[in-house]
């Protein structure tokens, strides 16, 4: 069986629209309760954290109900970042964790993600069996054993202090000007505070929300506001974090952004010299850069690639032994401090590189020479399917042959959006879009 449910991240979609109701959200709560407390013993706990968006606080109440209606008692967080939620299932020994928020997207969407009480989030097998709960007459518990639930308010500081420790205890931020862009987002409290203890000068740009405003013309998926920022203010960096805090964009001092590939090929190669980076290898999805995988190789390291999401870079890493992945898009996954993608325990990383090295983050974002790539994304329509569409595959085949020997073509649904992505790699520019648009047209034409 497949999941029909869980994507790539979890459930996602618009507010109060299907999946993403509050009806569903409850029963989803009850099944994972379920399947959390399938051992029938009494004593189980789910920690709950969420981001700013407004309907967080609808899918808040209906998670608790659903939860609490299984036996499972209930911490709520607040506004926290997904990562402090997979930090504070092992440390409050709870039994899973959930996240609400959509990351990136905007606040009209929301998504549900679980975490496993190792702080790791759900593998395929455990998000399918509380699909096939969900499907199922649900059994709740009986009247005197409802859960309870309780708010925690320090689960934020809790994170801000595991934060901080990761930042070498042998340097500090003094001297250093530092933007964050936070988004609007469920690092807008943490971040400005976790740089200004270590001693930054810190200038916080998206840290107003409102529950509409999440990553709205700002954070790491629009970087604009914040390189201005830098510019105007004179800094030396900007670390720029999406709605839930889980990836992270580095600006140079001249407002000039990092993706994911070029923070990871630093830390790598860095750790590598240290003899800290496991097994010579780094960790990263098939998005990422060629330009990434010839660097490392020339380096004697290995690139070794995983499907599309964070949560498998991080089951690859687990199983492989390997210490340091992510995503282009800014995920990167340490799990020497983290169980999941940390865009400010990154940023910490890549600041303690300046401060150790003494020199501007121009000289250290700019690891490698990027192969051309082109990126597009298709919509399409419900109930249709491009990438089953004879017309597609055929354009697909060709596309394939045109790059081959000289760049490569991947084609994937999001699995997120109805959306199909188009990616494609290749030294000559022109080549590849004109390529590329063949794929798109095709994909267009079936809607």
């Amino acid at each position: 069986m497949t999941r029909k449910l869980f994507g790539t991240d979890g459930v996602r979609g618009r507010a109060n629209t299907h999946p993403m109701t509050a009806d569903l959200a409850l029963r989803l709560g009850a099944a994972a309760g379920r399947y959390f407390r399938r051992d029938g013993s009494p004593a189980h706990r789910v920690v709950i954290g969420k981001d700013t968006r407004l309907s967080g606080y609808m899918f808040e109440n209906a998670l608790t109900a659903g939860f609490t209606s299984t036996g499972m008692n209930v911490l709520l967080l607040g506004p926290v970042p997904t990562p402090a939620v997979g930090m504070l299932v092992r440390s409050m020994r709870a039994d899973a964790g959930v996240m609400i928020s959509a990351s990136h997207n905007p606040h009209e969407d929301n998504g549900i993600k679980f975490f496993g009480p190792d702080g790791f989030k759900l593998s395929d097998e455990a998000e399918l069996a509380i699909e096939e709960i969900l499907a199922s007459d649900i059994t709740p518990s009986e009247a005197s054993h409802i859960g309870r639930a309780k708010r925690i308010d320090d689960g934020l500081f809790r994170y801000v202090e595991r934060a901080k420790s990761t930042f070498p205890s042998d340097l500090s931020l003094d001297g250093l000007k530092v933007v964050v862009d936070c988004a609007n987002g469920a690092a807008y409290r943490a971040a400005p505070t976790v740089l200004w203890e270590l001693g930054a000068e810190v200038i916080p740009i998206g840290v107003d929300p409102n529950g509409v405003n999440i990553n709205q013309s700002c954070g790491s998926t629009s970087t604009r506001l914040a390189a201005e920022t830098v510019v105007a203010h004179g800094a030396d960096v900007a670390i720029c974090l999406d709605g839930d805090a889980d990836r992270v964009i580095v600006l140079d001092e001249n407002g000039v952004a990092a993706d994911g590939d070029q923070i990871m090929g630093l830390f790598a190669a860095r750790r590598a010299e240290e003899g800290r980076l496991a097994k010579d290898t780094l960790v990263a999805t098939v998005m990422s850069n060629l330009g990434l995988e010839r660097y490392l190789e020339g380096r004697g390291l290995t690139l070794h690639r995983t499907k599309v999401g964070d949560r498998y870079v991080v089951e690859a890493m687990r199983h492989g032994g390997f210490n340091i992945g992510g995503e282009q898009s800014g995920h990167i996954v340490m799990t020497d401090y983290t169980t999941t993608g940390d865009g400010l325990i990154a940023g910490l990383q890549f600041l303690g590189e300046m401060s150790r090295q003494q020199r501007p983050a121009s000289s250290l974002a700019a690891t490698f020479e990027p192969v051309p790539q082109i990126l597009r994304a298709v919509r399409y329509g419900a109930g249709s399917d491009p990438l089953g569409d004879a017309g597609v595959q055929e354009a697909i085949r060709d596309a394939e042959a045109t790059l081959r020997g000289s760049g490569r073509l991947l084609v994937r649904k999001s699995g997120t959006e109805p959306l199909i992505r188009v990616m494609g790699e290749a030294e000559d520019e022109s080549l590849l879009a004109s390529t590329l648009d063949e794929v798109v047209a095709a994909v267009e034409a079936v809607g």
